[in-house]
Protein backbone atom coordinates (compact mmCIF):
# COMPACT_ATOMS: atom_id res chain seq x y z
CA UNK A 1 0.00 0.00 0.00
CA UNK A 2 2.81 2.44 0.83
CA UNK A 3 4.55 1.63 -2.45
CA UNK A 4 1.29 2.30 -4.30
CA UNK A 5 0.85 5.57 -2.44
CA UNK A 6 4.36 6.73 -3.30
CA UNK A 7 3.83 5.73 -6.93
CA UNK A 8 0.53 7.64 -7.09
CA UNK A 9 2.30 10.70 -5.70
CA UNK A 10 5.08 10.44 -8.31
CA UNK A 11 7.64 9.35 -5.72
CA UNK A 12 8.57 5.90 -7.05
CA UNK A 13 12.24 6.40 -6.15
CA UNK A 14 11.46 6.90 -2.47
CA UNK A 15 11.37 4.83 0.69
CA UNK A 16 9.36 5.14 3.88
CA UNK A 17 10.26 3.36 7.09
CA UNK A 18 7.36 2.22 9.28
CA UNK A 19 7.43 1.40 12.97
CA UNK A 20 4.48 -0.22 14.72
CA UNK A 21 4.47 0.51 18.45
CA UNK A 22 2.12 0.91 21.40
CA UNK A 23 0.38 3.93 22.90
CA UNK A 24 3.18 4.42 25.46
CA UNK A 25 5.82 4.83 22.74
CA UNK A 26 3.62 7.15 20.69
CA UNK A 27 2.92 9.27 23.78
CA UNK A 28 6.63 9.62 24.52
CA UNK A 29 7.41 10.57 20.91
CA UNK A 30 4.46 12.96 20.74
CA UNK A 31 5.62 14.68 23.93
CA UNK A 32 9.28 14.81 22.93
CA UNK A 33 8.84 16.11 19.38
CA UNK A 34 5.51 17.96 19.43
CA UNK A 35 5.13 18.89 23.10
CA UNK A 36 1.85 16.98 23.36
CA UNK A 37 1.97 14.63 26.34
CA UNK A 38 -0.71 12.24 25.12
CA UNK A 39 -0.84 9.21 22.86
CA UNK A 40 -1.76 9.58 19.23
CA UNK A 41 -2.49 7.14 16.42
CA UNK A 42 0.27 8.07 13.97
CA UNK A 43 3.33 10.32 13.82
CA UNK A 44 5.46 11.24 10.82
CA UNK A 45 9.10 12.25 10.85
CA UNK A 46 10.22 13.67 7.48
CA UNK A 47 13.78 13.02 6.36
CA UNK A 48 14.75 13.55 2.72
CA UNK A 49 18.17 11.88 2.87
CA UNK A 50 19.57 10.25 -0.25
CA UNK A 51 20.18 6.58 0.49
CA UNK A 52 23.11 4.54 -0.89
CA UNK A 53 20.58 2.86 -3.19
CA UNK A 54 19.90 6.21 -4.85
CA UNK A 55 16.41 6.32 -3.40
CA UNK A 56 15.18 9.18 -1.20
CA UNK A 57 14.15 8.37 2.35
CA UNK A 58 10.95 10.37 2.73
CA UNK A 59 11.01 9.62 6.46
CA UNK A 60 9.53 7.44 9.16
CA UNK A 61 5.91 6.76 10.06
CA UNK A 62 5.20 5.49 13.57
CA UNK A 63 1.80 3.85 14.09
CA UNK A 64 0.16 2.94 17.39
CA UNK A 65 -1.20 -0.58 17.13
CA UNK A 66 -3.23 0.07 20.28
CA UNK A 67 -4.93 3.06 18.65
CA UNK A 68 -5.39 1.16 15.38
CA UNK A 69 -7.19 -1.64 17.23
CA UNK A 70 -9.51 0.80 19.01
CA UNK A 71 -10.24 2.78 15.88
CA UNK A 72 -10.84 -0.33 13.79
CA UNK A 73 -13.43 -1.51 16.28
CA UNK A 74 -15.09 1.93 16.40
CA UNK A 75 -15.17 2.18 12.60
CA UNK A 76 -16.22 -1.42 11.98
CA UNK A 77 -13.31 -2.63 9.91
CA UNK A 78 -10.30 -4.84 10.59
CA UNK A 79 -6.99 -3.83 12.14
CA UNK A 80 -5.04 -4.28 8.91
CA UNK A 81 -7.28 -1.78 7.15
CA UNK A 82 -6.86 0.72 9.98
CA UNK A 83 -3.07 0.31 10.04
CA UNK A 84 -3.07 0.82 6.25
CA UNK A 85 -5.16 3.98 6.57
CA UNK A 86 -2.87 5.32 9.28
CA UNK A 87 0.19 4.53 7.14
CA UNK A 88 -1.36 6.40 4.21
CA UNK A 89 -2.12 9.36 6.47
CA UNK A 90 1.44 9.33 7.77
CA UNK A 91 2.97 9.20 4.29
CA UNK A 92 0.92 12.21 3.21
CA UNK A 93 2.33 14.15 6.17
CA UNK A 94 5.86 13.06 5.19
CA UNK A 95 5.49 14.56 1.74
CA UNK A 96 4.17 17.88 3.02
CA UNK A 97 0.41 17.63 3.36
CA UNK A 98 -1.07 19.17 6.53
CA UNK A 99 -4.79 18.70 7.19
CA UNK A 100 -4.69 21.39 9.88
CA UNK A 101 -3.64 24.08 7.39
CA UNK A 102 -4.48 23.07 3.83
CA UNK A 103 -8.25 23.68 3.70
CA UNK A 104 -9.17 20.10 2.87
CA UNK A 105 -6.49 19.33 0.27
CA UNK A 106 -4.98 16.51 2.34
CA UNK A 107 -8.41 15.07 3.12
CA UNK A 108 -9.26 15.03 -0.59
CA UNK A 109 -6.05 13.28 -1.67
CA UNK A 110 -6.30 10.85 1.26
CA UNK A 111 -9.84 9.86 0.26
CA UNK A 112 -8.77 9.47 -3.39
CA UNK A 113 -5.82 7.26 -2.44
CA UNK A 114 -7.93 5.16 -0.06
CA UNK A 115 -10.37 4.46 -2.88
CA UNK A 116 -7.51 3.66 -5.26
CA UNK A 117 -5.32 1.56 -2.97
CA UNK A 118 -7.44 -0.02 -0.22
CA UNK A 119 -10.07 -2.71 -0.80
Amino acid sequence: MIIGCLKSLGLEDSEVHVLIAGDDRLQRLNDRYLGRNRPTDVLSFPDGDLLPSGRVLQGEVVISLDAARRQAEELGHDELREVSELALHGVLHLVGYDHERDHGEMDDIELQLREELLP
